[in-house]
């Protein structure tokens, strides 16, 4: 793409992840790193670096690593092995430009690194993100009666939030029931038989639709700003019931309390960028899906989620998992989109200059910092 006095101000800027989470910190083999960059994992006969995101790992990181662009897959890895996690952690992250990263501790299936421990390799600073149905688990695995179940989650939760470093709460709904929920609160009665029903099963996934509004609802409780995962995931999820206009009526019975920021959305921006536009609560960012469609369809993303969104609610987030890999390729496919629809608009006297460049840095920082009333804030 051609440069400018956007992309140049944009890669000036230290981004503002407002969600993301650690990074495996032991060595990979080929198949967990080929597991690790993709959604639904490798199959025989078949690579992952066979993939957009494959592409751009060999393009985009190779030459980080000291390698040539488009180095194979066999050399990326070669080289990325000799390296070792930790340098090849320092080098990507620190290309990322990322100042500040907001953590989701919740999803730890590999060892990963803390927010502590992320921030000291990236030079910069981390929050914490609390998972809600993780606490929610592990008040089950616990052990509590069905009455006192409500109870329970709420101090849990209360307990999590208040550790140092906490900015906001996180719900994966999409993944467990889907956003076509009743959107009223359940009643105590409710929730005490959902749960029965639950731990007579063991506990273990929470996936009730009674307790998911009943965690939705003590979500806008704790009164911290709730990240809900939006669209695009593994094969766990059923996409079509992950369409956040599907929580039109919930939004409108929350409206006035608490930030909702709907994450990735792809393919659903378009819907996201509509509920950001109508509910003064209502953010969004397309992390994720930009380190999977790459730097060369960013732009086309990007675009159709500023259609009609408010420049002040569009937030930056790689959701980078597992790989440092992502949170450089995150960085750069939304600098590089956004600088270039930008620029454009400025080039054809759309927007002027002065706009453009405010309008990146709301997104690229400014909007998460109001949003999670982060050290800056002005």
């Amino acid at each position: 793409m051609s440069g400018g006095p956007v992309l140049e101000a944009l890669e000036a800027l230290s981004l503002v992840d407002h969600h993301c989470h650690g990074v495996v910190t032991a060595d990979l083999s080929r198949q967990e790193f080929e597991d690790l960059i993709t959604e639904g994992g490798s199959w025989p006969g078949s690579s992952s670096f066979d993939s957009p995101v494959g592409v751009a790992v060999r393009r985009h990181c190779a030459p980080l690593l000291d390698l040539p662009r488009h180095a194979s897959a066999d050399e990326y890895l070669a080289r990325r092995s000799g390296l070792g996690p930790r340098e090849v952690h320092r080098r990507l992250l620190a290309a990322a430009g990322t100042g500040v990263f907001c953590v989701d501790t919740g999803y730890a299936p590999e060892r990963l690194s803390t927010p502590a421990e992320l921030a000291v390799a990236a030079g910069g600073t981390a929050y914490e993100v609390v998972r809600l149905e993780s606490v929610a688990e592990s008040v089950a695995a616990r052990g509590v009666e069905p009455g006192e179940y409500a109870d329970g989650f709420r101090v849990a939760a209360l307990e999590a939030v208040r550790r140092p470093g906490v900015v906001a709460v996180k719900s994966v709904a999409a993944y467990r029931t889907g956003f076509d929920l009743d959107p009223a609160r359940p009643s105590d009665a409710q929730v005490t038989e959902a749960a029965r029903h639950w731990l007579a099963g063991g506990g273990g996934r929470l996936a009730d639709p009674v307790l998911v509004r009943h965690l939705l609802w003590t979500a806008v409780d704790l009164g911290l700003p709730l990240q809900l995962h939006v669209g695009l995931g593994d094969n766990d999820i059923r996409l079509h019931r992950s369409d956040p206009a599907h929580l039109t009526d919930w939004l409108h019975l929350t409206a006035g309390t608490i930030p909702v920021l709907l994450l990735h959305c792809w393919p659903y921006q378009r819907q996201a960028a509509y509920l950001a536009t109508v509910f003064e609560q209502v953010h969004l960012d397309v992390g994720l899906a930009l380190h999977f469609v790459g730097p060369a369809r960013s732009r086309a993303v990007l675009e159709e989620a500023l259609e009609i969104t408010p420049f002040r609610k569009l937030l930056y987030s790689s959701d980078a998992y597992g790989v440092a890999e992502f949170h450089f390729l995150g960085a750069l496919a939304f600098r590089r989109g956004l600088a270039g629809l930008l620029q454009d608009r400025v080039d054809s006297d759309e927007l002027d200059l002065p706009d453009a460049l405010r309008v990146a840095e709301w997104a690229g920082a400014h909007n998460a910092r109001q949003v999670y009333r982060l050290p800056g804030t002005s």
